[in-house]
């Protein structure tokens, strides 16, 4: 069996979906979100045009996530946003409908790795097979997962963040954790909160975590305003905050990632441990690029740490290459595929 036509690798994320298509790579990155219409129950938007709308919603209307730490928590809203993203890209409705490679988290239960499945044929794929995404992750970041040596990817998307040890294309050790970027998210609302009694939107806070969030004190002295809800008086205010507030305020969600990637050290056979004291580990997703993480990383752990050249395309272009070189990489699919 090979990939032909107009088939296709996805990385459905809790945060965002990319659709890498065979022979001309991603061709669709939009986020993960779907606005539904309370009274009917109707998708009324999806992905770009329906993240426009989170907090500014009409009424009767409501922003929705179809997945949550990286799995479908709400299938009724997932397959039909999946069935946009897919005829986005395949457009030739007369032709064969598109076999469909998905990324799923690693340690995912069977019941939820069966969502995914079915969300992908509901929506138009024929046939479904499905990789790790740190498996895949590490393919685009271009790591020898062949070969009879350690590699270690930690990938930090929005729902999860995942350590894996990889080996002769396989997982030798998995850890997944529900800390990332939205919980990185939540930690800067609630610290904002708590500190200076303001309510921030989650775009707002995205914006803030990107713009001066740091795991390293880099940056201590620059700062930046604010705006938001004051919880005394309902009423809009601004407040100044600094790149060390903000620090303090992702102190607990970084310390959980880190504490991961010991977690997955410590479990690590000794010969791979010593092929990963030479190559260290890379960072892949959204988190990769929080400032100071890999600095942070080096202090904690020891070893060398790299950051992958695309890491917010680097779960979608591994998927893709196994589209590209089915034959040649198919041992790190699942090898049972679905109908």
């Amino acid at each position: 069996m090979s990939f032909i036509g107009c088939d296709m690798a996805v990385d459905l994320g809790t945060t965002n979906t990319q659709v890498y298509q065979r022979g001309q790579g991603i061709v669709l990155n939009e986020p993960s979100v779907v606005t539904v219409n309370t009274s009917t129950g109707g998708i009324t938007a999806v992905g770009r045009e329906a993240k426009n709308m989170i907090g500014r919603e009409p009424r009767g209307v409501v922003a929705v996530r179809p997945l949550r730490n990286g799995v479908v928590a709400d299938f009724e809203s997932a397959e039909p946003m999946l069935r946009y993203f897919i005829r986005k890209v395949h457009r030739r409705r007369w032709a064969s409908r598109p076999r469909v490679l998905v990324c799923v988290p690693c340690g995912v239960t069977g019941i939820e790795r069966r969502a995914l499945i079915e969300a992908s044929i509901q929506a138009g794929a024929r046939q479904v097979h499905v990789i790790d995404a740190p498996l895949a992750a590490a393919i685009g970041a271009n790591l020898p997962v062949h070969e009879a040596t350690g590699s270690m990817v930690v990938d930090i998307g929005g729902g999860t963040t995942q350590v894996a040890v990889i080996s002769f294309a396989d997982v030798i050790i998995g850890q997944s954790i529900r800390v990332a970027g939205d919980v990185l998210d939540d930690a800067i609302i609630q610290h904002v909160k708590n500190k200076y009694s303001l309510l921030l939107g989650e775009r707002t806070a995205e914006e803030i975590k990107i713009t001066i969030g740091q795991a390293w004190g880099l940056k201590q002295k620059e700062s930046i305003e604010i705006r938001g809800r004051a919880l005394t008086s309902g009423l809009p205010e601004a407040a100044f905050i600094s790149a060390a507030d903000i620090r303090q305020a992702l102190e607990g969600p970084v310390n959980a990632i880190i504490a991961a990637v010991k977690c997955a050290l410590g479990d690590c056979p000794s010969e791979l441990s010593g092929d990963l004291m030479v190559r260290g580990l890379v960072l892949t997703g959204g988190g990769a690029l929080l400032h100071g993480l890999g600095t942070r990383l080096r202090h904690e752990t020891g070893m060398p740490v790299h950051t992958a050249d695309r890491p917010l395309e680097s779960v979608a272009l591994g998927a893709g290459k196994c589209v590209e070189e089915f034959h040649a990489l198919q041992k790190v699919l699942a090898s049972r595929s679905y109908r």
